[in-house]
This record gives C-alpha cells, sequence and structure tokens, in this order.
C-alpha cells in the first residue's frame, strides 16, 4: 500500500527541515491534535498513540543528509515506512514530500488506509512548525 500527502513548502531551508526532522522528539509537534500519547523512547525511536488507535513504535532507519528522512515501523508485525523527501527551493525554503509504504494483507489495508491517509495529511499540514 502506498500513500502520499500532498507536497507542502516550508520557509526553512533544506538543512533546517533535515535536522528538525532526525531529532525524533520534535514529531510531537507535528502530530494531530488528537494524540493520546507520545513518548521518547530512545534517540531513534518513539512511540505514539492517537484516540483509538493502536499504540505505534517508530524508528529513524534511514537519513540521507539534506534531501531523505525515513521512519520505520520498529515491529516487524506491520512492517511499513514513513518517508520524507525534502527538495531544496532556495536559501529558506524547501518543500517536503511525505509518503507511508507498507505491506498489509487487503482487510487490513481497507481499514488503516483512510486513518493512515489523514495522518499523513495532518502530519504535512504542521510542516509550518518546523523551527517555531
Amino acid at each position: 500500500m502506498h500513500i502520499e500527502a500532498s507536497k507542502k513548502k516550508v520557509a526553512k531551508s533544506d538543512k533546517e527541515v533535515f535536522e528538525f526532522l532526525t531529532d525524533i522528539k520534535n514529531f510531537e509537534t507535528l502530530m494531530p491534535e488528537n494524540i493520546d500519547k507520545f513518548e521518547v523512547l530512545d534517540e531513534k525511536t518513539f512511540k505514539f498513540a492517537l484516540k483509538g488507535m493502536p499504540e505505534i513504535v517508530l524508528r529513524l532507519k534511514e537519513q540521507n543528509p539534506y534531501d531523505k528522512v525515513v521512519l520505520g515501523a520498529a515491529s516487524d508485525k506491520l512492517p511499513f515506512t514513513l518517508t520524507a523527501d525534502i527538495v531544496s527551493l532556495g536559501e529558506n525554503e524547501s518543500e517536503v514530500a511525505l509518503s507511508f509504504e507498507g505491506q498489509f494483507n487487503a482487510m487490513m489495508a481497507m481499514m488503516i488506509k483512510a486513518p493512515i491517509t489523514n495522518f499523513m495529511g495532518t502530519l504535512s499540514d504542521n510542516m509550518d512548525k518546523i523551527g517555531q
């Protein structure tokens, strides 16, 4: 299953966006308002839960300075990745494209597609909060 959020222009350099996204405690800033729990487990791992949804543990899996950050599920039960592709548009502007990639059976995909799509949209919309 592949889901992409609309690209978001951010009034920060690619370096600033990259550094924000690789410091995982900053993800709390990007979370939806209906977040039930957010906990940093170590410098590469955090756990969160949205109201009515199970807890999800995400780990920083890959970082390519200034243009890509990949978070992945810490558990192999539901393998998926959340990727932020960062493109520099100038000295103080960049564009972030979020994408979700997961391996799910048809029933699971049907159940989680809408919540994941909404979650991705919120993360993208909240990119404005970087560096605030």
